[in-house]
């Protein structure tokens, strides 16, 4: 039998283990679009209905999924929900065939694009582009595939590097960059200038007098989601975090600090702090207040105050549940400077609390201070005879916190008002008031010889000696 050469021509159809194994197609298509502008959001519908349509439209394919991810950038794929299911259906064998419109559409970054192409191609399911016309199953594409997705890469970093000039145009203008959707206390009018939510304001308000009043940050998102109280997007999430975000946040006593942060890579969108690497520009009075200047002012030097002093302690926090144990972190040991911490002591008639020096039993066994110990009771009896102290001395203390208001910064200002209000009209204390105890102590030293020395917040300090 003589030798015969047969050229048998390519099908014009895409290519793929369907087409051998069962000669029916499970297409899938793609789509996205990486804004929520109104424009956008039409044509990633048109996408949707198109792919739909035309998937069905052909005999030889099945539907097997439209995944399109609404609003998300192409750069990479860590937030595109949809693109990641499309790809974990290919791998459990629901797909056979990936068709969207375009290189830029599927991503924008290169290193994808490449990774994501090859990886469904070992598995012998395509990608169709159609605006390039490419199907990665085609060897001859491999190399203008390439190409044509490092050129959605630098698109994608000429189209950002074209968004940051723009914002930073309009910061050096005094122009507000702000996403109120994400910020709690304000809206914008129809000139895109800031307006008071009053009922988000009224929160805003509840946080800063609140810290001032002595609750720590943490407190305060607890006592938040206890109530149910919403955030700014509706969800009751409030973590510390966000409470010391807000009250350090400028914007609420009506200046704008603009380009706080930057982007430092156009691919991953990370973002970082402008420690002054770049240009930021202040506007005062860019909008109406929430919080009185000169109180948000007040709350930026208790901040600095309440940090230096947990960094003095070797402190993260102030304590938790300040609110039920307002002594958290504030009782000092006289001997060694170290913070006394509360125990609870378990006896055969029953338990008590007692106030201890961290050092005192530090190794196991081994006595490392020789202070006394103090029980919760006599620390209780004599913070309200501090207290009752100087109500007694109210009249020689006025000059003093009259001399703070004329002289003083704000935060000293602030608190010599608040202890003339405090001790107005006031009866002695009979018993301990918890949520006085968080306004006015800084804290208290245990001296040898039962001796106790309070430190109030606006710099009064009294000595109590304790007797049986």
């Amino acid at each position: 039998m003589a030798r015969t050469i047969q050229h048998i021509p390519a099908r014009n159809e895409l290519n793929n283990r369907a087409a051998v194994e069962t000669h029916q197609i499970r297409v899938a298509a793609y789509c996205r679009v990486s804004t929520d502008q109104e424009e956008q959001l039409n044509s990633f519908a048109n996408q949707v209905s198109y792919y739909k349509n035309y998937i069905q439209s052909q005999p030889r394919y099945i539907l097997a999924g439209i995944y399109a991810d609404e609003g998300i950038s192409g750069t990479n794929t860590k937030r595109r929900e949809q693109f990641k299911q499309m790809i974990r259906d290919c791998e459990a064998g629901k797909i056979d065939m990936i068709i969207t419109k375009s290189i830029s559409r599927f991503a924008r970054n290169t290193q994808d694009c490449l990774y994501y192409s090859r990886h469904l191609k070992s598995m012998g399911i395509g990608i169709y582009f159609e605006k390039e016309n490419i199907n990665t199953l085609d060897a001859a594409g491999e190399l203008l595939f390439t190409i044509l997705s490092s050129l959605a890469q630098d698109e994608s970093r000429s189209i950002s590097e074209n968004c940051k000039w723009g914002i930073r145009k309009k910061f050096r203008d005094g122009i507000l960059h702000l996403n109120t959707n994400r910020f709690m206390g304000y809206d914008k009018d129809e000139n895109g200038h800031l307006v008071i939510n009053e009922e988000q304001a009224a929160i805003v308000r509840r946080i800063f007098y609140e810290f001032m009043n002595g609750l720590n940050p943490d407190v305060i998102a607890r006592r938040l989601r206890e109530e149910g109280v919403p955030g700014c997007m509706g969800e009751v999430k409030w973590q510390t975090s966000t409470i010391l975000g807000m009250l350090r946040n400028e914007k609420y006593m009506g200046d704008a600090l603009l380009q706080k942060t930057y982007t430092v890579d156009y691919l991953t969108k990370k973002t970082v702090k402008n420690n002054g690497e770049l240009e930021q520009v202040r506007v005062k009075g860019d909008h109406e207040p929430i919080i009185d200047p000169e109180l948000w002012e007040a709350v930026q030097l208790e901040l600095d105050r309440r940090q230096k002093y947990m960094q003095q302690y070797g402190l993260r926090t102030m304590g938790r549940y300040t609110d039920e144990q307002p002594f958290s972190c504030k009782v000092i040991c006289g001997t060694c400077g170290k913070l006394f911490w509360r125990r609870t002591w378990y006896r055969s008639n029953g338990s008590m609390k007692v106030w201890q020096c961290g050092q005192r039993y530090r190794e196991k066994g081994v006595v490392g201070c020789t202070s006394a110990n103090l029980t919760e009771k006599d620390l209780h009896r004599a913070f309200v005879m501090a207290w009752n102290g100087i109500l007694e001395n109210r009249d020689n203390l006025m000059d003093y916190w009259k001399q703070q208001i004329e002289n003083g910064d704000v935060l000293e200002r602030y608190r010599a008002k608040q202890f003339i209000e405090l001790t107005k009209d006031t009866a002695p204390l009979q018993e301990l008031d918890l949520a006085l105890v968080g306004k006015i102590l800084e804290h208290v030293t245990v001296e040898k010889m039962s001796i106790l020395n309070f430190f109030f917040l606006d710099g009064t300090e009294l000595a109590i000696e304790l007797n049986d």
